[in-house]
């Protein structure tokens, strides 16, 4: 299975490359390269910067740039040689193996996405894409509809439920103030 990290985005509410901001002394992306090595080595991250050029994985440049989440995931199957492929974002520090492994267990091969989803929201950037979306992707980009859950919504996609006391493993950090309430609320997460 090919995993893809995207790592785009302008950043501009954490005010630096939001992969590389620490957290307990290690970049983002490499608690998510940590989460990942168990189910698969096959990584590749998706990127226009040189920052992540330390990490010994393929990086990718956006094939059509400023066209979002939707862009990256364009751009990780296009790359990708595998038909399921596991998207993920780099601003996840807190995702587990186990949710990940959870993810590839349920995902249902007749869907074109799985994804989670909570009781408030759905997480479209920790997911499996199939490759066969490529087309689709491609058309919606050129129609500028970057919207990720209408995307979803309008392909083959399955909504894995996640319990309540999980929720905080999906936590996309944002901003500084994201970053500041993580790491002041670690001791209660663990």
């Amino acid at each position: 299975m090919q995993v893809s990290i995207l790592c785009g985005g302008k950043s501009s509410r954490m005010q630096s490359e939001k992969g590389l901001v620490l957290y307990q002394n290690k970049p983002f992306i490499e608690h998510i390269i940590e989460a990942v090595l168990p189910i698969s080595s096959n990584i590749q991250l998706v990127t226009n910067t040189n920052d992540y050029d330390y990490l010994f994985y393929r990086k990718i440049k956006d094939i059509v740039i400023d066209k979002g989440p939707l862009g990256g995931i364009y751009t990780a199957l296009v790359h990708s040689e595998t038909e399921l492929n596991l998207i993920l974002s780099c601003d996840i520090p807190l995702i587990s193996t186990e949710i990940l492994l959870e993810l590839v267990e349920k995902h249902g091969t007749n869907f074109d996405v799985s994804v989670f989803k909570d009781s408030d929201r759905i997480h479209p950037l920790i997911g499996i894409y199939a490759k066969s979306l490529i087309p689709v992707l491609k058309k919606a980009i050129d129609a500028n509809a970057l919207k990720m859950m209408r995307f979803i919504l309008n392909v083959k996609h399955q909504l894995i439920p996640i319990p309540n006391a999980k929720r905080h493993m999906f936590k996309n950090i944002n901003s500084v103030a994201e970053l500041n309430e993580l790491n002041t609320n670690l001791s209660q997460l663990k």
